[in-house]
Order: structure tokens, then C-alpha cells, then sequence
């Protein structure tokens, strides 16, 4: 079965153009509308990725044209469609109105046919991405953004999947992974989804864990367990009792922290700490860190015990380079949560931008992303965000369209079968097995003399 056409509506009671469109755009499936009314009916029915909008030029200074009107009314009915607009000539203040209302492109007059069907093409190519990445759902962890973890990545699906598995139990974790890549996020939706979720999510570094691991009085040697009954923790600060008690990077701990934390660890392990609530030795622990830890064992930097302790459940964290998609589809919730927040409500992410995001290394993963689509949401001018406005470069050239391919391949067969011909377009003609009028319609539309 033939591949369905993409669906492209037009808004135009021009007889003229239409007929002009009809030839010019003829490899899509054109459905014609006169007036806003029955583009609206179209647009609920059809619901086309892509509509033309012919908008005339402004009536009045103070007017607000009908053309502006429908393109509003469009992307309220219809938010992600790519409106291209075709407007009047030389009114450059009511083609910024209508870019600053959302769309997707403006043609100035005289329509040039080949330029809309460019501008066709590179809408319905981001239509493409978007449906793509709108079938990205927020993973097993869902919850408010930005304190959900939104995925499509396969990976990263099953580590959510293996996080609400380990929710329900009190075992200490260990999520490994570069900076930025969503480590405290996966812990917090840890304790959101575990029985204790109620209790405090206590998150220590090395500045003040010194007050939430509590002092062991001794120093526990590999292989040592404590006596009963189990020590009082005498930490200073408030326990993470009968919640979780969050490490960002254990690694940067020093010896006599680890230590207490390895003793703390130890004490789980016993019945009667397993029954002990209001201190930090019936919270679950979870660690996380960027380092290797077996080698930071080898060069003593880290202890042998602690590790293995905390390597019953080891959670490695991909790069957001590694995850297929989830670059784009974090822009875009990033984007849609800083243009709330700047009141810039229109805003939306252009071709380039989409490209170039999916490109980008990231070697700062999420948090960099954050901070670039931040300074995006502020920076962009007009309604769409360029991909300079992140501070990355344009994607490099776009592979050519199927129409660019087939006309290429045309104009070489055409040039190699004059020459074959010594210039003779009857011998050319058979060659090519068309016609001689078929032929110079080809030479004059390639320019060929």
C-alpha cells in the first residue's frame, strides 16, 4: 500500500491561486478552505500538521485583519501546527505581528511558488519531529515537572522501571553516572514512590554531612559487626529517619565520613536497626557519585568496605548524548516551563534549534541543557527560538528533498544526453525515450542552451 500523503491545508478563496498551489504543491494531500470558518471545520476534522494561510496585507493601521485573527484562532485550536503565512508586500511591522503570534514563516509578495514549496517542506519536516518526540510519555516516575523524569530512552525507561521496583524495599542504593545527569532526580522519585515517602529527604555533601551521619565512636574494620544493642547516633542534624538519607557524591567524602557512614550502613543490617525510626539508621541510604570507585579504592581514597556495602544495587545513569531523543524532548519542557516564567507564552523551538539540539554532545548533560534553554527563552527574538539563541551552532545542510534529488538526476541525464547527441534534440529525445516537446521544456526549465 502506497504511503499516505502528508496533508496540507490552505486557506485561500483565491480561484487563481489556488490553481497555481494545486500544481506547485501537488505531492501533498490539499484540502482548500474560504474562510475561517471552514478552517476551523478543517482543522478539527483533518487535523493537517501544516496550513497556508493566504493573510492579505493589514486593512488599516489600527485594524486587527482577519489573517492575524485566523492564525491566532488556528494555533489555539491547534497549538503545534505550522502555520506559513502569505501576507502583502512591504509591510515588514504586520509580518513581525504575525511571526510574534506564532507563525511558522511569512511570504511576502509576489508569491514565488518555488520558495513556499522550500518552506512547505521544512515545515512538514519539523511536524515530523515533533509528532516523533510527542510520543515521548514521561517514564513510570511522573509527577509535576520538573521533579518528574521524562524519558523515552529505552535505558533510562528501565532503570525507571527498576527505581519503582527498589522503592518498595529499604535497600541501600548506588546511582553512578556523569554530573548533571539526573542522579538527585532519581533519588527523590525513589523516596516519592517508597513507603517512607512521607519522611524527610535529607541530601548531604561533604560541607554537612559532618551533622547528618551520626558519630559511631569507632571505626569499623571490614568484616567487624556491631554489638547489640545497636549504639545512639549522635549526629547534629535532623534525622532522615524514616526517610531517605541522600549522599550526592560519596566519593568526595573524606576517610573519617566514609567510615561513619559505612558503620551506619552496618547497623541496617541488624534486626533492631531495621526497627529503629527517628534517626538516621532507619532511613534508607542512597549514594550517588561521578567517580570510579574500585579505583579510587586501590589509590586508598575511598574505602573497600563502604563500597561493598553499597554495591548490592548499583544504578549506572547514561549521558543525555546516549539517550535517544530525550535531548529534544527536554528543550522543549525546559522551554515550555522558562517561557511561562518570563511570560513568554508564544514561544516555540525552530527547525534549527531542533536539529542542532539533537546533535549537540551535551557534555553537560540535563543541568547544561537547563541553563541553555534559560538563557534561549530570554535571548530568542520574535516567536521562534533560533539555534543560536541556545549558543549552538546550525545543524550542517539539510539532506536534499526527494523533489531536489529527482530534478538533479533529470538535468545530468538531460546534459549527458545532448552531449551523446553532438546538441541534436531528436537524437536526445530517443535516447531519453520522451518527446521533443517534452525535451525543451526540460532544457528551458534546467537553463540548458
Amino acid at each position: 500500500m502506497p504511503e499516505a500523503r502528508p496533508r496540507l491545508l490552505i486557506l485561500d478563496n483565491e480561484i487563481e491561486l489556488r490553481k497555481q498551489m494545486r500544481w506547485a504543491l501537488a505531492r501533498y494531500d490539499l484540502l482548500f478552505a474560504d474562510d475561517r470558518a471552514a478552517a476551523h471545520a478543517a482543522m478539527r476534522r483533518h487535523e493537517p500538521p501544516v496550513v497556508v494561510l493566504n493573510a492579505g496585507a493589514r486593512p488599516n493601521p489600527n485594524g486587527d485583519p482577519e489573517g492575524l485573527a485566523t492564525l491566532r484562532e488556528t494555533l489555539k485550536c491547534a497549538p503545534s501546527t505550522k502555520v506559513i503565512v502569505l501576507a502583502g508586500e512591504n509591510d515588514d511591522e504586520y509580518a513581525s505581528d504575525l511571526v510574534e503570534s506564532g507563525a511558522f514563516d511569512v511570504l511576502a509578495g509576489p508569491l514565488d511558488l518555488e520558495v513556499l514549496d522550500t518552506i512547505v517542506d521544512r515545515a512538514f519536516r519539523l511536524a515530523r519531529l515533533e509528532r516523533r518526540n510527542q510520543g515521548l510519555r514521561p517514564s513510570s516516575l511522573a509527577g509535576p515537572f520538573p521533579d518528574s523524569l521524562l524519558t523515552r530512552d529505552p535505558a533510562m525507561l528501565r532503570i525507571c522501571h527498576r527505581i519503582g521496583q527498589l522503592a518498595l524495599s529499604r535497600t541501600p542504593m548506588l546511582l553512578t553516572g556523569e554530573p548533571g545527569t539526573g542522579k538527585t532526580m532519581l533519588a527523590r522519585a525513589l523516596h516519592r514512590r517508597s513507603p517512607d515517602a512521607s519522611g524527610p529527604f535529607v541530601a548531604v555533601d561533604r560541607i554537612n554531612a559532618s551533622e547528618a551521619l551520626p558519630e559511631s565512636g569507632t571505626d569499623p574494620e571490614p568484616g567487624e559487626r556491631p554489638e547489640a544493642p545497636v549504639r545512639r547516633a549522635r549526629g547534629r542534624a535532623k534525622p532522615a529517619g524514616g526517610g531517605t538519607l541522600f549522599v550526592h557524591d560519596v566519593a568526595e567524602l573524606p576517610l573519617p565520613l566514609q567510615s561513619r557512614l559505612s558503620h551506619l550502613l552496618l547497623q541496617r543490617e541488624s534486626a533492631q536497626a531495621n526497627e529503629a525510626s527517628g534517626s538516621a539508621v532507619g532511613a534508607r541510604i542512597v549514594c550517588a557519585t561521578r567517580h570510579d570507585l574500585p579505583a579510587l579504592v586501590a589509590r586508598k581514597r575511598f574505602r573497600e568496605d563502604l563500597l561493598h556495602r553499597l554495591g548490592g544495587v548499583i544504578v549506572s545513569v547514561p549521558p543525555l548524548r546516549e539517550r535517544a531523543g530525550d535531548a529534544v524532548l527536554l528543550a522543549r519542557a525546559f522551554v515550555r516551563r522558562f517561557a511561562n516564567l518570563h511570560g513568554r507564552h508564544r514561544l516555540v523551538l525552530g527547525e534549527d534549534a531542533v536539529e542542532a539540539i539533537a546533535r549537540h554532545r551535551w557534555p553537560g548533560n540535563v543541568r547544561e541543557l537547563e541553563g541553555r534553554a534559560e538563557r534561549a527563552v530570554i535571548m530568542a527574538e520574535g516567536g521562534t527560538i533560533r539555534a543560536a539563541d541556545f549558543g549552538l551552532e546550525p545543524a550542517g545542510a539539510q539532506p536534499p528533498s526527494l523533489r531536489e534529488v529527482r530534478q538533479q538526476a533529470e538535468r545530468g541525464a538531460v546534459l549527458e544526453a545532448m552531449a551523446r547527441a553532438d546538441d541534436n534534440v531528436a537524437r536526445a529525445a530517443d535516447l531519453l525515450g520522451i518527446s521533443r516537446p517534452t525535451l525543451y521544456d526540460l532544457l528551458s526549465r534546467f537553463g540548458i542552451r
